[in-house]
């Protein structure tokens, strides 16, 4: 049985990620935003972002779920950050 097909029978394989340029292995897929913080120990007055090639990235909500694949990406900045000061 090939790893796409143990992960669609619901077994929960690591995913590696990347956030601030730090890899980590999910432990689980999905992940809960405030999860994914904890994992990479960014702190709560902070914004976790995922990077979107070509796009606009996105803001991950402490409660949002999100699924993870192989090389994804996260940053995070605070959440005081006023873009243009």
């Amino acid at each position: 049985m090939d790893p796409d097909q143990k992960n669609k029978l619901g077994e929960n394989k690591p995913v590696e990620i990347h956030i601030d340029d730090k890899a980590y292995k999910a432990p689980k897929n999905p992940m809960i935003g405030h999860e994914l913080k904890e994992l990479g120990n960014v702190p709560a007055n902070y914004d976790l972002w995922k990077k979107v090639p070509g796009k606009d990235d996105d803001r991950i909500k402490d409660n949002q779920s999100v699924q993870l694949k192989n090389g994804d990406h996260f940053y995070s900045a605070p959440s005081s950050l006023n873009p243009g000061w």
